[in-house]
């Protein structure tokens, strides 16, 4: 073998072992299975199993330590590194949300109408019951935040512990008649932003005043849009905040101040905003017949750049930390297409996924 050879077999080896050693672990719900799949250097590995209801199902890591939010109301711990349960513990009949802090699992409940606060290892510790289904649960400092539903009101909840390692909560402040039907939130800095079904805004928490106001959301044609999707669908760039609109080919675009900017036209209605790691492109799914569909838009132009159409709904994406690539979640035919970011192509799909939706990325291996 010459020279040129061995370096090629050399190069090509060491390829293949960088991309097997590399951080990233995948994890993806497999909704009808209840269970997890595990991609891993590119390639389908282990499925956990017996992971309760999986339609929704939302998996968050924290250090080393993975949980899983199931519909049906379970916390469910595991190990990312060994793929095992630890434990699990059952909130309610239907949970909708959850975050965790350095010594507490906070989840929001809808049919048992309370926010219950667990610690690391899924032992209860409270349990606020509101009377209303519970969501946007967020974190600020010490600060606990999350809207209810039925009640048209925001809490915050403070812990008088200050962040020791055992939490103990108490009512601080609520917000009456924020809205009509809240349903989501997300956190920017030190807002807590929350959306609702059936008002002409999303509402705004300055969580160091402790004040409230009403943001409009308006088309270009100034008319409001009345839903928007959950705002995990939403994406907040350093400059920019865009939401998909609910019942219109449209993503809005407000500056850092909820501001109003522009609309970007898209070929469907749109549903999940997700910006790339350096925020210079946003990927963009749709429901309905657009399903299969995806759009990225450049954000500094703000105009549509790529499109990409699969064999089947995408419930998802997820774009890779170290590597230029995006996991797409191809529902219908089994599969995880990974689309180069840099060229701009589907570069490989991964099989042996079961009806996949939600894609979760655990880097505590680095």
């Amino acid at each position: 073998m010459n020279l040129n050879k061995i370096l090629l077999s050399t190069a090509l080896i060491f390829s293949l072992f960088i991309d097997i050693s590399a951080a990233e672990k995948i994890f993806v719900v497999e909704r009808e299975s209840n269970s997890l799949a595990i991609i891993e250097g590119g390639l389908p590995g282990n499925h956990i199993v017996n992971m309760k209801d999986m339609n929704h199902g939302v998996v968050k890591f924290y250090g080393k330590d993975g949980y899983v939010i199931s519909r049906d109301g379970y916390v469910i711990k595991f190990d990312p590194q060994s793929e095992k349960i630890i434990k699990e513990y059952k909130t309610s009949d239907s949970a909708i949300g959850f975050v965790i802090s350095e010594y507490y699992v906070a989840v929001a409940n809808y049919d048992k109408k309370s926010v219950d606060i667990l610690d690391r290892d899924l032992n209860p510790i409270k349990s606020f019951v509101t009377g209303s289904k519970n969501v946007g649960i967020k974190i600020y400092k010490n600060y606990l935040i999350f809207s209810q539903m039925d009640n048209d009101k925001i809490t915050v909840l403070h812990d008088k512990n200050m962040g020791k390692k055992i939490p103990d909560f108490e009512i601080y402040k609520e917000f009456e008649d924020v809205g009509v039907m809240p349903f989501d939130a997300m956190i920017k800095d030190n807002h807590f932003i929350t959306g609702f079904f059936s008002s002409e805004h999303f509402g705004v928490v300055d969580l160091d005043t402790m004040k409230y106001s009403k943001i409009k959301i308006m088309l270009g044609d100034r008319k409001p849009v009345l839903k928007v999707p959950h705002f995990g669908f939403w994406s907040i760039s350093k400059g920019s905040v865009f939401i998909p609109a609910v019942g219109d080919n449209k993503v809005l675009v407000y500056d850092s101040q909820f501001n109003f900017v522009k609309n970007i036209e898209t070929e469907g209605l749109p549903v999940f905003t997700s910006l790339s790691p350096d925020e210079k492109f946003m990927a963009v799914t749709f429901s309905g017949k657009k399903f299969p569909v995806i759009q990225i838009i450049d954000t500094a132009s703000l105009q549509i750049v790529k499109r990409f159409e699969f064999d089947g709904k995408v419930l998802h994406v997820r774009w890779s930390n170290e590597k230029p690539n995006l996991y797409v979640s191809v529902n219908d035919t089994n599969k995880i297409a990974v689309i180069n970011t840099q060229e701009w192509y589907v570069a490989r799909e991964i099989f042996q996924i079961k009806k996949p939706s939600g894609i979760f990325i655990f880097e505590g291996t680095k």
